[in-house]
């Protein structure tokens, strides 16, 4: 149930089903607040006979499980949420940003935000935190980077590029770097203040 590259995950199976062994590769999400609630969204890869035995075990889990294809395919649709979630991040920064110039008020403007289309999951969890410069760690930016890492990876080895995907990526590796690594995947904000030239200070 770990974020491991696709490719490693296929390689285990093909060593374990060779010695008789049955395997799945079910990554999650849904952070730390979905692991306590029991509702995390579970991706599985694997036969259909063994996701239906496995199956009592993820409910007790989460709620949304699907078998998503054969060995690896959890760690690809793991892969998608990865970028998604990253991309999704660093546009709520660049919203926050772009906003406290204009002089909104963060909090109002991420309620608003919240009823419309632009709503998302990452921004009801994590929205009026960041408004806050509060960072305190639910899925820690080392983590999202060693997911977009193996994101970058697999996408090289099929011939394309993320460009979106491996600068959020940079962003986290600067926070990283600088040993922030441990706070929250959310205060990819900073680095985005940082690149606007917006003053930390001037969060209210």
């Amino acid at each position: 149930m770990s974020t491991i590259a696709p490719a490693a995950v296929r390689r285990i199976h093909e060593t374990v089903t060779a010695k008789g062994f049955h395997m799945l590769d079910a990554p999650v999400s849904g952070g730390d607040v979905g692991a306590k609630a029991g509702t995390l969204s579970i991706m599985v890869g694997g036969t259909p006979e063994d996701f239906e035995r496995a199956r009592p075990v993820f409910e007790a889990m989460g709620k949304t499980i699907t078998l998503c294809g054969p060995a690896g395919a959890g760690q690809l649709v793991k892969a998608c949420n990865q970028i998604v979630g990253a991309l999704v991040l660093n546009a709520i920064s660049e919203a926050l940003v772009f906003g406290r110039a204009a002089g909104v008020d963060p909090e109002i403007m991420i309620r608003v935000l919240q009823g419309g289309v632009a709503a998302t999951r990452a921004m009801e969890v994590r929205g009026a935190r960041m408004a806050k410069g509060d960072f305190a760690p639910g899925f820690k930016a080392a983590h999202h980077l060693k997911d977009l890492r193996i994101v970058i990876d697999e996408a090289r080895a099929m011939g394309l590029t993320l460009p979106t995907t491996s600068s959020v990526a940079e962003m986290l590796a600067t926070l990283v770097r600088e040993g922030k690594g441990t706070l929250d995947n959310s205060s990819i904000l900073t680095m985005v203040e940082r690149a606007s030239g917006a003053a930390q200070a001037a969060r209210s």
